[in-house]
């Protein structure tokens, strides 16, 4: 759950919405904070990842506790996310006010291939889970009409889209052409149905993936030194998920919203000057 505190108040800014969460494996995932905060807002939704996720990680069982339904599907796969919508539209009774994509992964990250070494097979499949998964998403759902007038779409990017970041490989790739996807869809959507999608640029935090790539902690003790807010939290960004999502932000599309304490416009701070003084 979110912590509590007496400046934090919920207000229902979801009720009534029907919604589909992409990408929650375990406790530690950012779709399954997201899906916390989106139940306390009120909405109904359904939980969807991979039927391999869904047994590696632990999400079948944290969602079987909580009452909420698992749909697995691949997000790569045309025929299972048509297969979701209907089968999601039936369980909730209507059509989606709003869909988190939260889906990303790299073969050559896992199998430690530098960037100038990448296998090919596997870039193309970074950029197949971690891109192109966002616009089979948006097409069918399209074809569908499965997507409410005023729905809205949140994915989760982050600043190697647009910035070098040692060891982040193929994945950099991937988010920049995330980011183009929503600003190519969101102009489409937006005529359409009045349809918002929108980025999130997450501070760097650590899930059962990041944990991986930064096994000691320095990266993150980093960034949140150079961002003058530190990093965003996980609340935070399901927190800014519910803001998305919500009735409140209807004129916000086709954005990349830096939800880092200040990290893409930060070159140097007194904290990392501290931090560094330290390590010296």
């Amino acid at each position: 759950m979110r912590p509590k505190n007496p400046c934090e108040i919920m207000y229902g800014l979801l009720k009534g919405k029907k919604g589909i969460i992409f990408g929650a494996v375990d406790e530690r995932s950012l779709a399954w904070h997201i899906a916390l905060a989106c139940a306390e807002e009120g909405a109904s939704f359904v939980l969807t990842n991979t039927e391999a996720a869904c047994k590696i990680g632990n999400i079948t069982q944290l969602a079987n506790e909580k009452g909420w339904v698992v749909l697995p599907c691949d997000a790569t796969n045309v025929s299972e996310i048509n297969n979701l919508y209907l089968r999601a539209m039936e369980i909730l009774g209507g059509t989606i006010d709003f869909v988190l994509h939260s889906v990303a992964q790299s073969v050559n990250l896992r199998r430690h291939r530098e960037y100038e070494n990448l296998s090919y097979e596997y870039f193309l499949k970074t950029i197949d889970i971690s891109a192109l998964s966002l616009h089979k998403i948006l097409q069918t759902a399209l074809k569908l009409d499965a997507l409410s007038e005023g729905a809205s779409v949140v994915t989760l990017s982050y600043i190697a889209s647009e910035r070098f970041v040692e060891g982040y490989g193929d994945m950099g790739d991937a988010k920049a052409m995330l980011e183009s996807i929503v600003r190519q869809m969101g102009a489409i959507y937006g005529r359409v149905k009045k349809v918002r999608i929108n980025a999130i640029s997450q501070s760097f935090v650590h899930t059962s993936a990041s944990a991986q790539w930064d096994k000691g902690g320095q990266f993150k003790k980093y960034t949140d030194a150079l961002s003058p807010l530190g990093n965003a939290s996980v609340d935070d960004c399901a927190n800014l998920c519910i803001a998305l999502f919500s009735d409140l932000m209807k004129g916000v599309t086709m954005q990349t919203i830096y939800n880092d304490g200040g990290l893409k416009n930060s070159l140097l701070t007194q904290n990392l000057m501290e931090l560094l003084i330290d390590i010296v």
